[in-house]
């Protein structure tokens, strides 16, 4: 039996922008040794990704975060030492998509997980297995599927975009999206999604402003500006995506 999945409209939701999250690393040798350096003193690298679904005329898009031109990534990053997966993807949700005020942040249902990913070497490669010369991983990658709720409020730092990619997009995109995310479609197509009716977006907040319909076309990414309080349509560059994996935090 198939398991289902709700989605709502991405016109039931509002988006505002918070202070921006610094970045530790300035580039991917920073990042691997970082990671190298963390190692050596706590093991396993162990993290947590949301897959958050949302839908637009008809057809399932994902939210993802846009650094710079060419990067993206899922909400999440690294699980502090002894820190459980719900708890640490619920926290990193909070720091990367919750708004300031107490009183909007939202409830963060932690739903099924959809894959794990290991890390076998300091190196920008994942596989969805661990290869068998490996005794111990780098890094362990666990994707979770999030249930939004029907609609509330969310907030990005001002140096990240978040974006709605349509699952046509996504799919078997690997040179833009990266290995990780361009599965995702895969691993979507084992639930039995329903699309529920739309209401209106979440009003009220100070810094968070509603989204209008804008018709899609095929190949585009929804890009949600909260300074114009409209979801704009565009063509995305289709410059190679470089690495991917470690367009992460790993504080």
């Amino acid at each position: 039996m198939m398991s289902s999945l709700t989605i709502y409209p991405i016109t039931n939701y509002s988006f505002g922008t918070k202070q921006p999250k610094i970045e530790k690393d300035s580039s991917v040798i920073q990042r691997m040794e970082r990671l190298r350096e963390k190692y050596a003193q706590e093991g396993v690298r162990k993290s947590v990704d949301a897959v958050l679904v949302v839908y637009q005329h008809g057809h399932p898009h994902i939210l993802l975060l846009q650094i710079g031109s060419t990067f993206f990534k899922l909400p999440g990053g690294r699980l502090r030492p002894g820190e459980g997966e719900v708890e640490g993807l619920q926290r990193k949700m909070m720091t990367t998509l919750a708004p300031e005020a107490e009183h909007l942040k939202p409830e963060w249902r932690i739903g099924e997980v959809l894959g794990t990913y290991y890390r076998p070497n300091f190196e920008n490669i994942m596989y969805p297995y661990c290869p068998a010369h490996i005794e111990r991983p780098k890094e362990i990658r666990r994707l979770y599927l999030v249930q939004l709720p029907e609609k509330c409020f969310l907030a990005v730092p001002k140096n990240y975009r978040l974006v709605a990619v349509p699952l046509f997009e996504i799919y078997d995109h690997m040179q833009r999206y990266g290995p990780v995310i361009s599965a995702i479609p895969q691993l979507l197509s084992r639930f039995n999604i329903v699309k529920a009716q739309g209401a209106s977006a979440a009003t009220g907040a100070e810094g968070v402003v509603k989204n209008e319909e804008q018709p899609v076309a095929a190949d585009t990414t929804l890009s949600l500006h909260p300074d114009q309080a409209v979801m704009v349509t565009e063509q995305p560059p289709h410059a190679p995506q470089k690495d991917d994996d470690f367009v992460v935090d790993f504080d």
